[in-house]
């Protein structure tokens, strides 16, 4: 969404130590902020995986007293791992008579496009889909009301059967909600616990797949994501903390606990948009409106474009085949190919790098923790670009190179008979390829130009492979942020408060009635903005976005408008009070733009006609001057000069020379090869490539004038 109106200043939390905590398969990383102070500080600590309690507090306690802090903020991965690997709750489904299928049937589309097979398995099973007799037409009149024992019945039925958390969705109920809400009061009246919703408060929208699909992928996730977060509460009330803990959401805003708890399916990409929110920021700062993201974690790459500072929202995204979320997300690409991701020769004799991953238990082999098969990690720390003896994350005192050779050596060099440094080179070049794969898919593919944009890579891994990013794909730069290692954690720092809704109207434009309209959209800023409100961190400012999906009478297809109006105190209609001072000619000239930008025509004498109004409320955070993060004065090239090391750089090796990356000064200037290491990340700089650090402490990394 755009076009952003502000309401005026908003009173918030008074200012404290707020944390990011991102919570990753390998590390949490955390970044705390002293608003009062304006001081940051950092910390990366191993995750533990199956209960993250422990690695969540122990980051947290690395800043003192738990209790003292004012406010968390959490990037969470829970839901999309859950989604991926289908480890959600059983899920029981009460629909309208003859519409138990629609999750089956999709949009009729199939895995495998050719052949009379398929494999999908939704997230309900069919015998946990029941119906009951209720039909509400498609103009919101009631034809068949529900019989709440016959409700009742099913929801009792479908406890028995074990289901965990209960989806109800009746067809047309985006356009009159009484049947699902009283049917969602008789089976509270018997439903054992308080996973249950229904589609109309979650997602109020025509389209029945996509509704019946969200509603059902967020029972789905009701129980997982509530005992994670019940878990995360348990420690924090275990330590005094009595301020207020938030849930970074797909849309790159922040939520609290609560709606994260009754709305699990809009945390499903928490954890990767944080990340691109702080990129954003950062680049934005820095010079680099245009950029493209790439987090290179313990087992995934996750790519994102942001375009003249702005990051791309989509109202839907697939999370796999099948799993369907109509909400807004940030548009992120993501691909099996992290540090931990596993090397091996396949039966037809590839080298192959991802997807599977050693993740943070066992690891890669240079952890000593069991792990046999090697990892892009350990080709990087064969070839020399990590530093054995100061690993990142403070959990090893160093790193076994002798262990990587010999896993290197077993599984990729004795099998393609190469030499095992040339073997660890092509794990590396292959997981470059497929990085690179990601960002083309990301900006080429979609009509923009690599050239025009640079790189952000950040993760604990990102860094080692910006000249890879920068070549392969033929991008003008790349960025580095002075702590790329906890970026996202940064990102929920910085994320904004943000509360997105949606209510089909199914109007035609030509003849609309203007005030009614209006009395609708001021209706949602209201309920908008009294859940950001809640929230209860500072915010200066709450603007309010209004978008329509509009398209000409006869399509199927809608595009976006923004509405470039606000809600101020006048006359609205009949009655007095706030107004958008919306009307046709506004919204039709509006809509003219967006289908002109989209598609570089328009259809004059067709009617157009609005499908949803999107409505978003976003509380602006206190501004994170960004300059904070600078190397100190008096920091000197040679008092950050560490040595030098041999490095494995397209088939030899060449004498490194490595740099602590945060004594570098401003202006600091490097020739490649070089090796810049701080705790939290490492970053490689080729032998044709130069970098150089900005006045924000980022390193820019080009190619080399000589």
């Amino acid at each position: 969404m755009s076009n952003g109106i502000s309401t005026g200043a908003a009173k918030g939390a008074a200012k404290g130590a707020i944390v990011g905590v991102d919570v990753g398969g390998t590390f949490t990383d955390l970044f705390h902020y002293d608003e009062a102070r304006g001081s940051f500080r950092t910390a990366k600590v191993p995750s533990n995986r199956g209960d993250e309690a422990v690695g969540f507090l122990a980051g947290l306690q690395s800043f003192g007293p738990v209790a003292e802090l004012g406010s968390i903020v959490h990037g969470t991965t829970v839901g999309t791992n859950a989604l991926l690997e289908r480890k959600g709750a059983k899920v029981g489904l009460i629909t309208t008579a003859g519409f138990r299928d629609v999750l089956e049937m999709r949009r009729r589309d199939r895995r495998h496009t050719w052949g009379l097979w398929g494999d999908f398995v939704p997230v309900v099973d069919r015998d946990m889909r029941l119906e009951v007799a209720e039909r509400t037409l498609a103009d919101g009149t009631v034809r068949t009301a529900i019989d709440p024992e016959e409700v009742r019945a099913c929801a009792r039925r479908l406890a028995e059967q074990g289901a965990e958390a209960l989806a109800i969705v009746f067809i047309n109920a985006y356009a009159n909600p009484a049947n699902e809400l009283a049917a969602l009061e008789a089976a509270h009246e018997v439903w054992p616990n308080a996973n249950l919703e229904c589609s109309s408060r979650i997602l109020p929208e025509i389209r029945e797949f996509e509704r019946t699909s969200t509603t059902a992928l967020n029972a789905y996730l009701q129980p997982v994501v509530g005992s994670y977060l019940a878990k995360l509460d348990n420690a924090l009330a275990g330590e005094g903390f009595g301020g207020r803990f938030h849930i970074v959401q797909s849309n790159g805003g922040v939520m609290s606990t609560d709606t994260a708890r009754r709305l699990p399916v809009r945390t499903a990409l928490s954890g990767p948009a944080a990340g691109v929110i702080a990129a954003a920021a950062i680049a934005k700062a820095a010079g680099f409106p245009n950029v493209i993201t790439g987090d290179l974690g313990g087992t995934s790459f996750d790519v994102s474009l942001v375009v003249e500072g702005q990051t791309m929202l989509a109202a839907q995204t697939t999370i796999d085949f099948g799993l369907v979320v109509r909400t807004p997300m940030i548009e992120i690409t993501t691909i099996g190919a992290g540090g931990g991701s596993i090397a091996g020769v396949d039966p037809g004799g590839m080298l192959q790098v991802g997807p599977e991953s050693a993740g943070s238990r066992p690891g890669p082999v240079c952890y000593g923790q069991g792990n046999t098969r090697p990892t892009l990690t350990d080709a990087n720390v064969l070839l020399g670009r990590i530093n054995a003896e100061r690993p990142i994350g403070g959990k090893l005192a160093r790193l076994d190179v002798d262990a990587a050779r010999k896993a290197i050596a077993t599984h990729v060099a004795e099998p393609l008979g190469i030499d095992v440094m040339a073997a660890a080179e092509a794990v590396v070049r292959i997981a470059n390829s497929k990085m690179a794969g990601a960002i083309r898919l990301v900006s080429i593919e979609r009509g923009h130009d690599p050239a025009k944009f640079a790189a952000v890579p950040f993760g604990g891994g990102g860094a080692l492979h910006v000249g890879a990013l920068i070549k392969e794909v033929g991008l003008k730069a790349a960025l580095v942020p002075r702590f790329p290692g906890v970026t996202s954690a940064l990102g929920c720092v910085i994320a904004d408060i943000r509360h997105d809704q949606v209510q089909t109207l199914n109007l035609p434009l030509a003849g609309i009635d203007a005030g009614s309209l209006d009395r609708r959209m001021v209706e949602e800023a209201a309920s908008a903005r009294a859940v950001v409100e809640s929230a209860g961190l500072s915010v200066e400012r709450i603007d309010l976005v209004f978008e329509l999906d509009m398209h000409y009478i006869g399509q199927t297809h809608t595009v976006a408008v923004p509405l470039p109006v606000s809600v101020e105190n006048g006359t609205a209609g009949p009655t007095t009070g706030p107004t958008t001072g919306i009307d046709e000619a506004t919204i039709r000239a509006a809509f003219e733009r967006a289908y002109q930008a989209s598609f570089s025509r328009l259809l004059p004498g067709v009617g157009a006609k609005i499908v949803n109004l999107r409505t978003a409320a976003i509380g602006r955070r206190p501004h994170f001057d960004l300059s904070a993060l600078a190397p100190a004065a008096g920091t000197t090239m040679e008092g950050a000069h560490a040595g030098s090391r041999p490095v494995w750089f397209d088939g030899a090796w060449h004498e490194t020379a490595v740099y602590n990356r945060l004594d570098l000064p401003v202006g600091a200037v490097i020739q490649g090869p070089a090796i810049l290491e701080q705790p939290d990340a490492t970053t490689v700089i080729d032998p044709d490539l130069s970098a150089r650090v900005d006045g924000f402490g980022n390193v820019i990394v080009e190619r080399s004038a000589r």
